[in-house]
């Protein structure tokens, strides 16, 4: 009896606390003014802060409809940081607001310390793309006869580089400006490379080099991909199918390689145990959420610092099996 009532009266609270938001972003959005904070984009030119009507945006379409953008999002954010100055004060935790937890923000970064991360995996996946570039056309014998590689998974590694640089960059541009664009961006480059990557971790520890064994292996992956993504764009941005299916993508090539490395005699395996075993460490982060730190660091963003030596290792490690790949077909022309 005294848990039910204790559930009913958090329920009461939380619903309490969201009808608050949203009548303070609607009076924000109204007048421009929330509490000793002045927005002035939510204002039209010409009219006084108290005297700001709801007929503002009648003038050019696309530069008002960013205007309105721009000051909704701000509208939350002071909103947001208001109430939860008052939870504070109250002795309570941090709850999240629009499904998001409460950051501070510095300059026009929403969530600055994961954009900063997402920019600096970008800039690691973009050296070890271009590494792994300069060492297969520049530094490693190519084939007499076709002047081709003699890795067989060149072209595919440099897919996966242009897939990962996409969804860091769009991770960046996401937690520096969160809108339902940049969200659903952020969502389907993430989505689309976990699949690329169960697709290319399978090719490579079965060892596919045929074409049109390729395709079989990469079809059913690739049609489920695209429907997910369809589904979270065109139908409902569900979060947590979402993660159950990234989980689920990340899971199944990290056991791939995690079997192969332990069967192979690759030399440079324990490199893979280090990325495998790092990457399922960090995978936690993703699945145990918990408010920012100081407003700043929250799980999410330790992933994506996480990430940042594992990418380095992970493409240190392409190169080392594009290297081997090459020696060992060499070995057996002869």
């Amino acid at each position: 009896m005294a848990k039910g009532t204790a559930q009913k009266l958090l329920k009461e609270k939380n619903a309490g606390c969201q009808n608050g938001i949203i009548t303070c972003v609607e009076e924000c959005h109204t007048t421009g003014i929330i509490g000793e904070n002045i927005i002035s984009h939510c204002q039209s030119p010409g009219n006084d802060d108290a005297s700001v009507g709801s007929s503002w945006y009648t003038q050019e379409p696309l530069y008002m409809q960013w205007k309105q953008l721009n000051c909704m999002n701000d509208c939350r954010y002071y909103c947001m940081m208001q109430r939860e100055g008052e939870r504070q004060s109250r002795g309570l935790n941090p709850v999240k607001y629009h499904g998001k937890w409460p950051f501070i923000r510095v300059s026009v970064f929403q969530e600055p310390l994961s954009a900063a991360l997402s920019a600096v995996n970008l800039l690691m996946h973009f050296t070890g793309w271009l590494s792994f570039f300069l060492l297969v056309n520049y530094k490693l014998p190519v084939r007499p006869q076709t002047k081709r590689t003699y890795y067989e998974y060149t072209g595919l590694w440099h897919i996966y580089a242009i897939l990962s640089m996409n969804a860091w960059f769009w991770s960046s541009i996401f937690h520096t400006r969160d809108i339902d664009l940049t969200e659903k961006l952020d969502y389907s480059s993430a989505v689309a490379l976990l699949g690329y990557s169960l697709i290319l971790s399978l090719l490579r520890t079965f060892n596919v080099k045929d074409e049109a064994t390729r395709v079989m292996f990469a079809a059913p992956i690739l049609a489920f991909v695209t429907t997910h993504i369809l589904y979270l764009n065109f139908y409902e941005l569900d979060y947590g199918w979402n993660m159950k299916v990234c989980v689920v993508m990340a899971v199944v090539q990290l056991l791939a390689w995690a079997i192969w490395a332990g069967i192979t005699q690759h030399p440079s395996r324990f490199k893979l145990w280090v990325v495998v075993f790092g990457g399922a460490l960090a995978m936690l982060l993703e699945v145990y959420d918990f408010p920012p730190y100081k407003g700043y660091a929250d799980a999410h963003s330790l992933w994506h610092a996480s990430t940042i030596p594992l990418t380095y290792l992970w493409w240190s490690f392409i190169k080392d099996d594009a290297e081997f790949r090459t020696s060992t077909l060499i070995k057996k022309a002869k």
